[in-house]
């Protein structure tokens, strides 16, 4: 499976506005359309291995326009010659017939994936809503709920149970909300759709093997519109990979309503990339005004002891504990907050590449766990660039011999190192932030 080491602190993320899932109430969790639709901008490219999907395609510039709703016809021609692709691969015809009745192609499907990029956030209001007061407190009942569970579930694969439960808090608001959408319907739309067919092709055969298997029924097997599924939202490929039998039944059922094997899937699979146990994945810390921005890089990595020596200390103001290398991320630039990242922030990563999400788990499992709020200032006066001007960003960097090498509106290390390298020049704070501040410096 793949290793991924982001080059940068990716200051400038922009995320999915409807990225952290389900709204957290006090009561019941609103029925809503999307339940975790992938995050627009990501850090770096990133290889398979990942529980769910990639956010989007490599061009952005090659939009596709959606089939017709009216086209079945051609929908139906791709589902009999699929038929012969997916026997070939061991389903056999009682599995495709009884998966494929009542499937029909869904227009819905597809606008939601062609309007990913549009819809964006800052990190402070994301992180306002993974990790809000609501999803804390349920995420604590959560936590005493299945807490014996939980303790066996941590004992076995040694991944700190806080963490289990803010994810399965992020991607289904703690079984509140799993998605209602026909897991086979959702990738077979998406498998016909031009733009990925390859990767969806692939979901929607490792969702049919899973049928063939017994698991669930097809009727049971739903989830979000992209194909994730059950409590914590794996895709079909990643199930068959990762998911376990907890309770012993001799299924492995992440649908049901008991949370079990949904919760030790999730657990088995940040072992399975080298989960540490009682590593945080990040430590919010205090920067000196000396501080060099151009050390904030995910490439570079001291023990705290040496992060001290250079002036940066916990919030207490005190030096952070030994928890192996670490390297500081700024997430909204030098004037937002600082963290000191750990090993266990990339094993994160491995479920959802964005920082923000990361940080969305992390900081949601510190606050379940009775840890204080994030203590720095965001800069809440700047709003998100939408995906128009982040192209235009990227646009006038190159112009001016700061080459991002791809113009396809994502923030990622290319991008970070060109704003960074202009920053320098321009005599700016080198904290790498794609700002619309720093835009409209550029115009």
């Amino acid at each position: 499976m793949r290793t991924l080491i982001l080059a940068t602190a990716c200051a400038g993320l922009w995320v999915s506005a409807l990225v952290a899932g389900p709204v957290e109430t006090t009561t019941k969790p609103p029925i809503r359309p999307e339940i975790r639709p992938e995050l627009v901008v990501k850090t770096a490219a990133a290889g398979s291995g990942v529980a769910r999907p990639m956010a989007r395609p490599a061009d952005l510039n090659n939009r596709v326009e959606p089939i017709l709703a009216s086209d079945n016809a051609r929908f139906d021609l791709w589902v009999r010659a699929f038929y012969d692709r997916a026997q070939a691969q061991g389903i056999d015809r009682n599995t495709l017939t009884q998966a494929f009745k009542g499937v029909s192609y869904d227009p819905d499907v597809v606008r939601r994936d062609r309007n990913q990029s549009e819809f964006t956030k800052t990190i402070w209001d994301y992180l306002d809503t993974a990790v809000s007061d609501a999803r804390i407190n349920n995420g604590q009942a959560a936590l005493s709920k299945h807490r014996s569970t939980l303790d066996k579930i941590e004992k076995k694969y040694g991944v700190d149970k806080e963490v289990v439960v803010a994810i399965w808090g992020l991607e289904s608001a703690y079984g509140g909300f799993r998605g209602s959408n026909s897991t086979i319907q959702s990738l077979a739309t998406l498998a016909f759709d031009p733009r990925r067919p390859a990767f969806f092709e692939d979901q929607l055969i490792a969702a049919l093997k899973i049928l063939q298997n017994g698991d669930v029924t097809a009727a049971k097997m739903n989830g979000s519109w992209a194909g994730a599924m059950g409590h914590t939202q794996f895709m079909p490929t990643s199930y068959q990979e990762h998911a376990v039998d907890f309770t012993g039944d001799g299924k492995r059922d992440i649908w049901s309503d008991d949370p079990t094997d949904a919760l030790a899937s999730a657990a088995a699979y940040l072992k399975h990339f080298g989960w540490t146990h009682g590593q945080p994945w990040g430590v919010e810390v205090t920067l000196p005004k000396s501080f060099d921005y151009r050390l904030a890089s995910r490439e570079i990595t001291k023990p705290p002891s040496d992060w001290a020596a250079l002036g940066v200390t916990g919030v207490t103001g005190k030096p952070v504990p030994n928890h192996g290398k670490g390297a500081i991320l700024l997430p909204a630039g030098g004037r937002g907050a600082a963290f000191m990242v750990f090993d266990n922030f990339e094993v994160i990563e491995h479920y959802n590449t964005a920082d923000a999400y990361v940080i969305g788990v992390g900081h949601l499992a510190d606050r379940i766990a009775g840890g204080t709020p994030i203590q720095a200032d965001w800069p809440r006066e700047d709003r998100a660039l939408t995906f128009a001007e982040r192209k235009e960003l990227q646009q006038r960097l190159t112009a001016k011999g700061f080459d991002t090498q791809k113009i396809d509106g994502k923030i990622g290390p290319l991008t970070v190192n060109a704003v960074r390298a202009y920053q320098v020049a321009e005599g700016l704070l080198p904290d790498g932030y794609a700002s619309l501040r720093l835009l409209q410096r550029l115009r």
